[in-house]
């Protein structure tokens, strides 16, 4: 099949984006170096493999990142009609089976009569024809090389960490209860309590604990502040976990009928409910210290480790010198780019900028104008953040209600506010469509 559009990168972005554009018409070429070639951090070679948390975040529209997944099924995406249909328990949050889920992706774009999936690694592409770079952020040397000599400048790099994944038989469930915080959704957590003592022991072993080392010039290189290792948050203060991951508000033991000084949550993985992960507890330790100070954990004092956390390295462009608001980039229009490699953070974020490259793309080839969201709707407002951010240092951005202008009026109620917000992003994105 000739191609219309390149796409490299069969990431959640790379085929949100292939199925985008073969939906609107385009014969589309989708280049995926796994298994070929294999990354420190993915097992298999489906498309969309998740590597971190199997949690595509909150489902309610007063979340932000719910208000940008019903954007996202308003949008026909391929992404979301996955994870609905490999949806785990997770409380009000949509969590999905990891085998599932890119099974489901990869069958269907396998299946599309304008999809070609080729099982190469890409180290060039020619700017003159129309490509999506989609590599997310295990972009390899060589590609990073080439799209530096495009963008005229160095790449930024930062730091991100993997939570443990663990055997669900191997937990102790006469330490542990189950519930989500608040009561809110499923009671689908499992929540391990501490006492204060407990809480204090763990803490000091986690202090202690030996790292994964890093290369000299890793040294310097940041890491993402919203996905730190559980070690470099302990390292803040004695109180920082507490008041973090391991905060006890909303969740009460049914045991003693009190809140723990602190819990650890462990969240189901897959559908049969036999694998959980650690929610918060990214981590770079070595693997035999993370076996001894996780053990530390109630609940957890014989847990088997399915996997073990890593930590692995995140590359993304400075997109608000390089990209126009359709994700094109300005001095070479024929290119466009999606995923973590613009700066946006997050599974769902990553998969809906694959939306409008991959629309974009067809629109392109097609003849036809591009299409930009208004900045009301929580996808224009992430691509208006890594088109337009003026600040001194662009870091990647998670969907929040901090990205969207303001209501014209001020309301005080945040359930209210995120309501409003919600609800005029979709007529918005409604009009925006026609």
């Amino acid at each position: 099949m000739s191609a219309d559009i390149t796409i490299i990168g069969g990431g959640l972005a790379g085929s949100e984006a292939a199925w985008q554009a073969a939906n609107a018409g385009a014969r589309v070429r989708l280049f995926e170096m796994r298994p070929n070639v294999k990354t420190p951090v993915h097992q298999t070679g489906n498309l969309a493999e998740l590597v971190c948390s199997n949690s595509l975040k909150s489902n309610l529209l007063t979340n932000a990142a719910g208000l940008l997944k019903e954007e996202m099924r308003r949008l026909n995406s391929l992404i979301v009609m996955a994870g609905d249909a490999a949806s785990v328990p997770a409380g009000e949050a949509l969590a999905v089976d990891r085998d599932l889920f890119a099974g489901h992706i990869s069958h269907k774009l396998a299946g599309h009569p304008n999809v070609k999936i080729i099982r190469e690694e890409v180290g060039w592409f020619d700017e003159n024809a129309v490509h999506i770079i989609a590599t997310g952020p295990l972009t390899s040397d060589a590609l990073a090389q080439r799209i530096g000599q495009l963008t005229g400048q160095s790449q930024l790099f930062f730091y991100d960490a993997v939570a443990p994944t663990i055997d669900a038989s191997t937990v102790d469930r006469d330490k542990v209860f189950t519930a989500s915080r608040y009561d809110k959704g499923d009671a689908a957590y499992l929540n391990c309590p501490f006492t204060r003592d407990e809480y204090e022991a763990f803490y000091d072993a986690l202090l202690h604990a030996e790292l994964a080392p890093l290369h000299e010039h890793e040294a310097k290189t940041p890491y993402f502040e919203g996905c730190l290792p559980i070690e470099v948050l302990a390292a803040r203060g004695p109180k920082t976990l507490a008041y973090g991951p391991m905060k006890p508000v909303g969740l009460t033991d049914p045991r003693t009928g009190r809140r723990p000084w602190a819990v650890v949550q462990l969240r189901q993985e897959n559908r049969a409910a036999t694998l959980y992960s650690m929610v918060g507890f990214q981590t770079r330790m070595k693997w035999g210290d993370q076996k001894r100070v996780f053990r530390l954990i109630p609940g957890l004092e014989n847990a088997e480790f399915v996997r073990y956390g890593v930590i692995h390295r995140n590359t993304y462009i400075q997109s608000p010198q390089v990209l126009a608001d359709t994700l094109q980039m300005r001095a070479h229009p024929n290119v466009f780019f999606a995923g973590q490699i613009t700066g946006v953070e997050g599974y769902v974020e990553s998969a809906a900028t694959g939306i409008l490259a991959g629309r974009n793309a067809a629109r392109l080839v097609q003849g036809k104008s591009l299409l930009t969201l208004p900045d009301t709707t929580m996808l224009g407002a992430l691509v208006a953040y890594v088109a337009h951010y003026d600040g001194k240092d662009f870091q990647p951005m998670n969907s929040n209600w901090g990205i969207v202008p303001p209501l014209p009026e001020r309301v005080r109620d945040k359930k209210e506010k995120a309501r409003l917000l919600a609800e005029r992003g979709l007529a918005d994105l409604a009009r925006a469509l026609v």
